[in-house]
């Protein structure tokens, strides 16, 4: 692991975009940016779009590292190229940015009031391909959506399973276990997923560096805990469908948890948009999630 990169996760300022979006969520993306299904005939033009999208935001002025930490990409995005350079090194190289990489093939059906991570084949060789790419960590969506111990303790199980094996091949792995904003217990489940979080912790190995991607709790300063943990590199919150002014305002009460959003970061964007628009729009949308985060 580069220790620079690992340095800026641990210590700087800053959030991280997440521009992660899979097969499954990109039309929706696709749509709030303006692009209908009807404007792509398939898979392959539909990608285009999405990384054309992609590269739109991570040329712009406005996405500074003074700002952002780092960057999600899917899988596509990582073997696709930005300015003539792999979409990691132009995040590295031109703008100072780590570049984190989307490892999960997508979600089992519900049981146990959760959706567990559905097999991740040929990990090894990802991973291979990421080291190529020059990828600094991974991230890893499961989804809770009951306070249901035995779920929840499946879900973390698996994450920390597949966690250590990505620390152990040199990356910084982000753990995912999202609690559903809309469920009706969403305060049982986060201290049954705290509780299990903390009990993993207390078995890794001194040297083994992770993080999480959380919903943001209903108490604040809930995760504070994990926060300060001594393997935890970095705590981050995912926007879980707020609003980017709901998901701001929730993130600036709990201290020292940090912005990766998604439909948050976007929103408003526009295909039709001139650059001008674009960028004052976009750097808006940066400067109040990383206040947010800076809290």
């Amino acid at each position: 692991m580069n220790m620079l990169q690992l340095e800026r996760m641990k210590n700087d300022n800053g959030f991280i975009a997440a521009l992660d979006q899979s097969g499954g969520s990109t039309p929706k993306a696709l749509a709030s940016y303006g692009i209908p299904k009807e404007a792509y005939a398939d898979e392959a033009e539909m990608f285009q779009m999405v990384h054309e999208m992609r590269s739109r935001i991570m040329k712009s002025p406005a996405f500074t590292k003074e700002r952002i930490l780092a960057a999600i990409l899917f899988e596509k995005t990582m073997d696709l190229k930005v300015d003539g350079k792999y979409s990691a090194d132009y995040l590295w190289e031109a703008k100072g940015i780590l570049p984190i990489l989307k490892v999960d093939k997508g979600l089992l059906d519900l049981e146990n009031g959760v959706q567990l991570m559905k097999t991740i084949p040929d990990l090894d060789a990802l991973l291979a391909r990421a080291k190529e790419r020059h990828i600094f960590g991974t991230k890893m969506r499961s989804v809770i959506k009951e306070a249901n111990k035995t779920g929840i303790k499946a879900i973390v199980d698996q994450q920390f399973e597949i966690g250590k094996a990505i620390a152990a091949a040199g990356f910084m792995p982000i753990l995912e276990p999202e609690i559903d904003i809309h469920m009706a217990n969403k305060q049982a489940a986060e201290a049954i997923l705290k509780q299990e979080i903390i009990e993993h912790l207390k078995a890794l190995d001194a040297n083994c560096q992770v993080m999480f991607k959380l919903t943001i709790p209903e108490v604040d300063n809930f995760y504070e805990e994990i926060i300060q943990h001594t393997n935890v590199a970095r705590v981050v919150a995912l926007s879980g469908g707020y609003s980017r002014k709901e998901a701001n305002e929730k993130l600036a009460k709990n201290h020292k948890l940090i912005a990766s959003f998604s439909r948050a970061l976007t929103e408003g964007l526009n295909v039709d948009q001139s650059e001008e628009a674009f960028n004052n729009l976009l750097d808006e949308s940066i400067q109040s999630i990383y206040d947010a985060s800076i809290m």
